[in-house]
Order: structure tokens, then sequence, then C-alpha cells
């Protein structure tokens, strides 16, 4: 029997995205009864989000597709002072013309995800610099910082982490909790916005944000937390040797993204299709409960279900198709990562050592040099025996394109120009 009678609550209860929530019970009559309102804040330190902040953009999703309305909040305002939380050092400070370009390579990703459209469930995106640029700072101290004693805020983590290790900790950032505090109570104003949805370090930021709702406005406001999403073998999730996994389709193709999920580890793959895919949850047990060389099949669906939805079903169908004629078929197909090379350095013979760097298969000459003492690397699909091999036009065969290999799952094409 299901804890939760709202689909909201039941539905991420059900599918592992709850950590903490501050009043559950009452939440779930309001979800029951009528829609909410609410939110999840961006930060823009980046032009692109990466698959770390998934979990929060299928919150959104659930949260619009059972009935509710969900806010998108870019942190224009707040990106200006930088988030402590989780960091052991100040954040470097973007100007304003920088977190302005990182907006609008973020906005884009949460039209995939949520529909902004004209219905009462239509999704809202705002930004906190509408509010937080315009505030007089002795006015905003009476009415706000009086709520906020420096004994609590010295006992965050986000403090505690940086004066424990003998770090700075400016008063900028120091301030970003009341800021995100004041975030929720605005939105709260002028938008009906009654919960405040995050990752699991963002607790005490939360709870500070319900509490002075209640305080200047007598405001009943809540807030619920996931758990930290990590990877079966502990690796923090959306990190990889190559790098970011990001969202933004010029930052990462989606056959990059649809391999990224097709790489799973195996104790891993349920719990992604219950977190990352909206398939049903039988279909997801029937998946997970699979053995052997089967369970690769439960992982091109989870990369076939999360690439349709980040990247459109178009891009997936390809990337699928890209990674069946590679690796079924071990034809070099068009969509895999490409770059070009003037035909003068391939006519002089180039290093291996330096193709397998430069298509990002290795990520030093080093690494390079230790995939082929192992037996890794390939060109055209032939071993490369020698760390002093190199490629030269011999090798396009007649063609104007080579193919280059590290292991069984990562290539890439060389295309002579």
């Amino acid at each position: 029997m299901t804890r939760f009678r709202s689909d909201f609550l039941r539905i991420l209860d059900e599918r592992g995205f709850i950590h903490q929530c501050t009043d559950a019970e009452a939440l779930d009559a309001l979800a029951a009864a009528a829609p909410i309102t609410a939110y999840i804040g961006f930060d823009c330190t980046a032009d692109s989000l990466h698959v770390g902040s998934l979990v929060p953009i299928m919150l959104l999703r659930w949260l619009q597709r059972t009935g509710h309305r969900p806010i998108v909040l870019m942190g224009g305002g707040t990106t200006k002072v930088g988030d402590p939380s989780g960091k052991d050092e100040s954040r470097q400070l973007l100007s304003d013309g920088q977190i302005a370009a990182n907006m609008a390579g973020i906005r884009g990703i949460f039209s995939k995800f949520l529909d902004f459209g004209d219905g009462a469930a239509a999704a809202v995106m705002a930004n906190n610099a509408d509010w937080l640029d315009e505030l007089r700072y002795i006015r905003f101290l009476r009415e706000v910082g009086r709520h906020f004693t420096i004994n609590r805020m010295l006992s965050f983590d986000s403090v505690k982490l940086r004066l424990e290790r003998e770090q700075p900790l400016t008063f900028l950032e120091f301030n970003y909790m009341i800021l995100q505090a004041y975030d929720f109570l605005e939105l709260g104003r002028r938008h009906g916005c009654c919960l405040q949805m995050g990752g699991s370090d963002q607790w005490g930021n939360i709870v500070n944000g319900a509490e002075l709702g209640r305080r200047i406005d007598q405001r009943a406001l809540y807030g619920l937390t996931t758990p930290l999403i990590t990877t079966a073998s502990g690796a923090k999730m959306g990190k990889t040797a190559a790098g970011a996994v990001w969202l933004n389709a010029e930052r990462l193709g989606a056959y990059d993204y649809w391999q990224y999920w097709r790489n799973t580890e195996d104790g891993d793959v349920g719990r992604f299709l219950r977190l990352f895919t909206e398939l049903p949850l039988d279909e997801i047990r029937r998946l997970e409960a699979l053995g052997g060389a089967e369970l690769n099949d439960a992982k091109k669906i989870l990369a076939n279900e999360a690439t349709r939805l980040c990247h459109g079903p178009e891009a997936a169908a390809e990337a699928a198709e890209t990674a069946r004629r590679t690796f079924e078929d071990g034809a070099a197909a068009d969509g895999l990562p490409t770059i070009e090379l003037p035909r003068g350095v391939l006519a002089a013979g180039i290093a291996v050592i330096d193709l397998l760097s430069t298509a990002g298969l290795a990520a030093s000459k080093g690494e390079a040099r230790r995939l082929i003492r192992g037996g890794g690397a390939r060109l055209n699909d032939r071993p490369v025996d020698t760390e002093t091999a190199t490629a030269t036009e011999r090798d396009l065969g007649g063609g104007d394109t080579l193919k280059l290999s590290a292991g069984k799952k990562r290539h890439a094409l060389i295309r002579v120009i």
C-alpha cells in the first residue's frame, strides 16, 4: 500500500526520488486536493547543465505530468554570489555578460522536458535577478536578515566544511543562504509557489526558505530533497574520464550521450531506469531482472529512453543505429564523433598517440601510450601494435576517413580535408 495519496508524491516515492520532506503528510494532502506550484533553482555557472542536473529536471517533469505547475528559477542573481554548498573554495565570480550567456545556453534544455504553453500547469521560467538586483540593502537586512541568526548559519554544512578546513568563506558567499530563502518567499508571493525541491545538499537552504515564509508572511511552504546520486562504483553522477556529460547538443552530441547511458554499470540499470526514464515500473522490474548478455538489452533501452528525452526521438534512433552499425556490423558509421585533419598532415604521417588524444579517446599522450601497450587501440579496426605507430594516406584506402578506436565501445572518425 502506498504511503501517499497524491499521484505526484506517490510516483516520486515509487521511483526513488524522495530523500527528505519537511511535512510529507501535509504536502501530500495539498497535492491530492488541488494543483500546486513548485520550483527548483539552477545557477548559471556554465552554458549547459550536465546529467548531474537530470534528477531535479525529472522532478519538475513528473510534477507537471501529474497536473501541477513547475517553475524553473534561473539564478541570474544568485550566480553573482556563488553557492558555497559542497565547495571547498570560492567559485569564480562571473561577469554579467558571462551569466547572461550561460543562462541563454541553459534555457533551451528545459523546453525539451517541460511544456511552457498556456495551460494551467504550464511551466514558468523565472530569473531571481528580477528581484535580487533591486533589493535595497538596509531594508533587506531589517526585513529579512533579522530572521537569520549567525549561530544557526554557522551550523550549516556548507559553512562548517570551510571553517573546519580553515579555508576562506567570503561574506559574499555567507549571504547565499539568505538570498535563496528570499527567493522562496518571493516566488510564493508572485506565483503562489508552496514547494521548493532540490538535492540533499540544499536541505538547510530549503528549510530556511520555508521558515522565512512562515515568519514574514505566515505562509505554509514545504521542502523536498532527492538523494545524492552516485554510480554503483561510488563515482559522482555526471562525471567521466572524458569530462562532464553535458545536456546541450552543442557540448555533447546525441551519440556520445547515448553511449554514456549504454555503458551504465550493471548494478545501476534498474535505479537509472526509474529515475531517468518514464517506463512503467512493471517493465523496469522485468528489465532489471535480466542477466548476462540480456542485461545489455536493458542498457540499450535505458540509453534510447534517456536520449529521447534529452535530444528527441529522431536523434535517439540515429544514435542507436550508429551504435548498432559500429558494434554489430563493424561499419564506420557517419554518426560517430568526427574530427577533421588537413591532408598534408596525413601525407607526412601523424603519430597514432597524437590522434588518440586529439580525438578525445585518451586524456593525454601518456594515456594513449598505455592504451596501445594494453592492446586497446585500433586504427580501421586493426590493432595498433607499437607506441611509435603512425597513420598515413595509405590507411585511407582510397577514401577520406579513418576510424580510430579505444577499447570496444569508444570510437571516432578522422576525416581528411
